[in-house]
């Protein structure tokens, strides 16, 4: 006969379920908690798995609700009892699921630890061929207990010698296994994968304890325990079944965080080193195991991205040089698996904002690329690994290519490319537009005009931020002096140099060097 009566918990908020599950002391009852879900889509995939006896659900939630669930359990599992918890706004809700053979309701109002075991027991008293079996004081807690415990944030209730006699070894370590969808088909067979999974543990890790801890429809989780001399095992057995177990539409990540040798620290190396571990194939899909210790190599980036220097050669139409600038670091960016995907997005997002904005000042017709930005940014949002991401941003800067070359074509003008080219070759000069206006054989007057109307800005505007950007990329190398580089960009007065850094940058050229190297060796 059965020893525990399974118990699934349904609840959209995880502080009910937290609750719920820390009102009694299950196993010392004769019950087991198999399970948790936060809608009724989610707890049907777990009954499918784990064949719960008593369901406690929620009546609210989203997705699909409590009513329709009991219908399903009624129809698809009818030797399941259910057990409905509500508000008091809900009870002529409630009331209609009676029809479909709950067992009972709680109030969630009146949901407290005696209340809810004695609705428990009067259900499994109901159940056929079951009879509830609650524990002596002296009998011990499951280890599966002790975990869960442990993992919701509250201290294990068990002594050291049933813990050491659970697990024997001095070292813990988790092993993941990542079956995020990668493929075009949602469904997969946790269960069987399972199965498979235990039997090569059990076959090739004899040595090894393994307790399972989760699995949901992105990541199944193993708690190992070994001795020293099995880690190099562990590793090698990885490496081994990521060939052995195959799944259709799927790439399975495999994945081992690095050993620890207290219980209390599973909280800690679940949400920090396995979580990061998973994190990581958002940039390596294709790389199926990550061991803590042999991870890709992290390359370094240049350095950090500077929106000025995109933005102002931008604006000067050297949009050759700006995004081969912005792709550079964008491939870089693809390197640094460490970066959290959020930040990546949010990156490619920014850029995707700023553009459309200088292109609309610039008035470059680019309305409908305007309104598929949202397109492009929510795709990039959703995608599941870096490269998805980047073809969507790469589609994003073939229109934005596309937009440019349009107004190149309606517009082209090699008089404006032959003076932007001279500023350029000759800004380390004392260039004047009364010197530009007679080397090109116009009137000065004539010249200005034409200058801020083709380029839309003026002559010295223009100058003065082509400098700036020279004196910048000579500040970077930290080779000369703040006076030697004012004079090597076109200024034989230091003052005035340092008076238009200043009003272009925000700050001062010694200020914006020292920023610089800071935040360089920082980076480092």
């Amino acid at each position: 006969m059965q020893t525990w009566c399974k118990v699934l918990i349904v609840d959209d908020e995880i502080l009910i379920r937290q609750g719920i599950k820390h009102y009694i002391n299950w196993e010392q009852e004769g019950f087991q908690i198999i399970g948790e879900a936060s809608n009724g889509e989610e707890a049907l995939a777990v009954i499918k798995e784990r064949q719960p006896q008593i369901v406690i659900t929620d009546m609210v939630m989203p997705v699909m609700d409590g009513e329709e669930l009991t219908k399903i359990i009624k129809r698809d599992y009818p030797q399941i009892e259910v057990i409905i918890l509500s508000s008091f706004g809900d009870f002529d809700y409630v009331r209609s699921t009676f029809q479909h053979g709950i067992a009972d309701y709680i109030l969630k109002s009146q949901l407290e630890g005696p209340g809810l075991l004695k609705t428990l027991q009067q259900v499994a008293a109901r159940l056929p061929s079951f009879s509830l079996h609650a524990k002596k004081d002296n009998e011990s807690v499951s280890i599966e207990r002790v975990i869960e415990r442990i993992m919701s944030g509250y201290e294990s209730e068990q002594d050291d010698f049933i813990m050491k006699q659970a697990f024997p070894h001095r070292f813990y370590c988790l092993f993941g296994v990542d079956v995020k969808k990668r493929g075009s088909d949602r469904s997969i067979d946790l269960l069987y994968l399972k199965e498979e999974i235990e039997q090569e543990i059990t076959k090739h890790l004899p040595v090894v304890i393994y307790k399972p801890m989760t699995a949901d429809q992105e990541l199944i989780t193993y708690l190992f325990n070994f001795d020293q001399d099995q880690l190099p095992i562990i590793k090698q057995f990885v490496r081994m079944i990521q060939n052995s177990v195959v799944v259709a539409n799927f790439e399975i990540g495999w994945i081992v965080t690095e050993p620890f040798t207290d219980l209390i620290d599973l909280r800690t190396i679940y949400d920090e080193k396995l979580s990061a571990l998973t994190h990581y194939r958002f940039y390596y899909p294709e790389t199926v195991a990550l061991i803590y210790d042999q991870l890709p190599s992290l390359s370094e980036i240049d350095e950090q991205f500077q929106l000025t220097r995109f933005t102002e050669a931008f604006k000067r139409e050297q949009f050759e040089d700006a995004l081969v600038y912005l792709e550079q670091h964008i491939e870089q960016l693809t390197k640094q698996y460490m970066t959290d995907e959020f930040v990546f997005k949010a990156f490619l997002g920014n850029v995707i904002f700023n553009v459309t904005i200088l292109l609309g000042n610039m008035e470059y017709e680019h309305k409908e690329l305007d309104k598929r930005k949202y397109a492009y940014i929510a795709r990039i949002d959703e995608a599941m690994i870096a490269q998805d991401a980047m073809d969507q941003f790469s589609d994003f800067l073939l229109e934005t290519k596309d937009v440019i070359a349009q107004k190149a074509s309606d517009q082209a003008d090699p008089h404006i490319q032959r003076l932007l080219d001279y500023i350029d070759a000759h800004y380390m000069d004392h260039l004047s537009l009364t010197e530009m206006a007679a080397h090109f054989h116009f009137n000065a007057s004539y010249l200005s005009n034409y200058f801020s109307t083709k380029n839309n800005q003026g002559f010295s505007e223009y100058l003065n931020q082509v400098r700036i950007e020279k004196s910048i990329e000579l500040l970077q190398t930290g080779a000369e002096s703040i006076a030697d580089i004012s004079s090597l960009v076109g200024y034989s007065d230091h003052s005035y140099f340092c008076k238009v850094f200043k009003k272009l940058k925000g700050t001062s050229p010694s200020s914006y060097r020292r920023q610089y190297f800071r935040a360089k060796k920082g980076h480092k």
